[in-house]
């Protein structure tokens, strides 16, 4: 588990960040790029214009439909000419008609003019003058802080302790574990409840609470069950309140009652992870994964390159995940699902070691087939 912030740290950014991000809302017509430099161009229409981050650049490709690796190259290399491309087909957003057969084919795909039709409308959020997303208008924001304020004292109550949290650009994360509920796999081998909020501001993903076993030997965490996941869905504005020019987007007296009514949600799906019951039934599957072993005569090196594979892991983490494998010699399906979740502990991005953790919950989670995959090379 990767240390990140402390809970100090972490309060003190998230206010940072909520007394500086802004959305606006904007018809995608009514935007523009404008070249700087090789690398770096401003979007116009939005407070004055603004610099655009990696996640912005690709959600951005996503909406004009220009291949990422296409507008990769525009930007490092031709930024002058991705300019051109993206204003293009901003200014065409909403035109486009298709006329279909009686049998369904597609007859003619196309641009009626010249009757043009207002752009589609997006949310733009912005942070430290920059735009950090370009999402949905009917993308339905779940605030960081909100999140914080709803979740840390619920695991203060469960006298759990926070024992790593980080912003990052793509998601927040709170890891709390508890030394009141825990359990052995193995004598000396001592698991304790914890659970896990994370959220994204800017549409890497839902909201969710999952439970967290953590192993003391190695202070590894585990990610496993789901008690809930929001996807950040509502209304985008309609009708007579729809305007034409960027505005700020503000939240209403609905929205914050709505999101009030959904974290306490939150809170009551926080205190479901620490639940007794269902962590000893994940101790019970532990012990049995640590049971099941790899064939004598089965190539541990060949049965990691299987997982990197199927789990997608990159050179650099196969490498890490043999190593303690083969440091650990626990060579059952509970040392290699460690030997994963350790390799979190060394990778640069919180992002990534995250989803490690994730990954060896889902080698825990294996069955019987699913095993034998792994190791019939």
């Amino acid at each position: 588990m990767k240390s990140g912030r402390s809970l100090q740290e972490l309060a003190l950014e998230l206010k940072r960040q909520s007394e500086t991000k802004k959305d606006y809302v904007a018809p995608t017509n009514h935007l523009s790029m404008r070249p700087i430099k090789a690398g770096v161009v401003i979007l116009d229409g939005v407070n004055g214009g603004m610099p655009l981050r990696p996640i912005a650049h690709a959600q951005l490709a996503n909406t004009l439909g220009i291949p990422k690796v296409y507008y990769d190259k525009l930007l490092a290399e031709q930024p002058d000419l991705l300019s051109l491309n993206v204003n293009r087909w901003l200014a065409s957003e909403g035109q486009r008609v298709k006329v279909v057969g009686r049998d369904g084919a597609d007859l003619w795909t196309g641009f009626m003019q010249p009757y043009p039709v207002r752009g589609t409308k997006k949310l733009i959020r912005t942070l430290d003058n920059e735009v950090r997303a370009i999402l949905s208008d009917s993308y339905r924001p779940l605030d960081n802080i909100d999140l914080a304020e709803a979740v840390l004292p619920r695991l203060f109550d469960l006298n759990a302790t926070v024992v790593s949290g980080q912003v990052t650009d793509s998601r927040f994360y709170i890891q709390a574990v508890t030394d009141r509920i825990r359990g052995e796999v193995k004598q000396g081998d001592v698991i304790q409840a914890g659970v896990v909020v994370s959220n994204s501001e800017v549409g890497q993903g839902s909201l969710r609470v999952e439970a967290l076993d953590f192993r003391l030997i190695c202070l590894n965490g585990m990610i496993r069950e789901s008690s809930i996941r929001k996807a950040h869905l509502g209304r985008g504005a309609r009708g007579q309140d729809a305007i034409e020019d960027a505005r700020e987007w503000f939240r209403t007296e609905t929205r914050i009652a709505d999101d009030r009514a959904f974290f306490l949600k939150v809170q009551d799906a926080t205190a479901a992870m620490f639940d007794v019951v269902r962590f000893n039934q994940r101790i019970e599957q532990y012990k049995e994964a640590s049971n099941r072993m790899i064939p004598v005569g089965v190539d541990p090196v060949k049965v990691v390159e299987t997982t990197a594979k199927k789990f997608g892991l990159s050179d650099g983490e196969r490498s890490s995940v043999l190593q303690h494998l083969i440091r650990g010699g626990d060579m059952s399906t509970w040392g290699l699902s460690n030997a994963v979740t350790r390799t979190a502990q060394d990778v640069e991005s919180y992002d990534r070691a995250t989803s490690l953790e994730a990954i060896g919950g889902d080698v825990v989670e294996l069955n019987k087939e699913g095993w034998k995959s792994l190791v019939a090379v």
